[in-house]
């Protein structure tokens, strides 16, 4: 079992960063692999980046790619999703999520993930 919890949203101008955090609760942490998610209203729930285990491999959407850097600190139990760039069109609540095994060709499609957090609201003005 693991128990997320995302923080570190806010309000940011179109151009903006923000970092978000994803702490997890377990000390099996190190060996899931997690992934970010967004869900903007009105919208289905859309995957955006993922890392593996270890941090060795990631993965990111294309809408998002060279603007956002998702990155992990094993030793602390937390993930992070740098946002750079950030634009309107982010504007969403982003959810980590954490999936245990080994299946990355499901994790990196944004498909396989056990447990979720309970969102953190991203919201990107003009």
């Amino acid at each position: 079992q693991v128990q997320l919890v995302e923080s570190g949203g806010g309000l940011v101008q179109a151009g903006g960063s923000l970092r978000l955090s994803c702490a997890a609760s377990g000390r099996t942490f190190s060996s899931y692999a997690v992934g970010w998610f967004r869900q903007a209203p009105g919208n289905e729930r859309d995957f955006v980046a993922a890392i593996t285990w270890s941090g060795g491999s990631t993965y990111y959407v294309d809408s998002v790619k060279g603007r956002f850097t998702i990155s992990r600190d094993n030793a602390k139990n937390t993930v992070y999703l740098q946002m750079n760039s950030l634009k309107p069109e982010d504007t969403a609540v982003y959810y980590c999520a954490a999936a245990a095994g080994s299946a990355w060709y499901l994790y990196r499609a944004g498909q396989g993930y056990n447990y979720w957090g309970q969102g953190t609201q991203v919201t990107v003005s003009s």
